[in-house]
């Protein structure tokens, strides 16, 4: 029996079935962003130019900023988009993409349709959890921001994390 081969970009050419997978994961900074996060409101700034203006009351979304050791923003991911009172958060994708880009800090945010900056049970719960992870690889969560079209709320000012 002919085994059947597919080519794969791995730089390999041909890569037979029963061979296990490379995996291929790339980081690409573009253009030398200097900005510096030194307070709530400079990330804040950041989140709401990458936030779709006309989403912001209507679906929640959730963010990543990355940092280097002296707060100097590597880059940013969204996380996940989904429904008007909830998105779902996989911690391992904000954590790979730390990894990724070799971050040291990490600043998320999310924005309440509601207009309710107030966090809930669920949001406080993931904070812990993302801030856990980030402890395991020697990185620190800085900060929560919860947006809002007109407003925010920082766990890091409020003392909360």
């Amino acid at each position: 029996m002919r085994e059947k081969q597919v080519s794969a970009v791995l730089g390999a050419g041909h890569m037979k079935f029963n061979i296990v997978n490379e995996i291929k994961l790339s980081y690409s900074r573009k253009g030398n962003c200097e900005r510096s996060i030194s307070s709530s409101r400079d990330a804040v700034d950041v989140f709401m130019a990458h936030f779709d203006a006309e989403q912001m009351d209507y679906r929640e979304s959730f963010f990543a900023l990355y940092l280097d050791q002296a707060n100097k923003v590597l880059g940013i991911k969204k996380i996940s988009e989904c429904g008007i009172s909830s998105t779902l958060v996989d911690v391992r994708i904000i954590m790979q993409a730390a990894l990724l880009c070799n971050a040291s800090g990490i600043i998320v945010a999310h924005n309440h349709p509601s207009g309710n900056l107030k966090p809930s049970g669920c949001d406080i719960k993931m904070t812990a959890k993302i801030k856990e992870a980030a402890k395991i690889f020697d990185m620190s969560l800085l900060d929560h921001v919860i947006l809002t079209s007109d407003s925010h709320f920082s766990f890091a000012d409020d003392g909360i994390i």
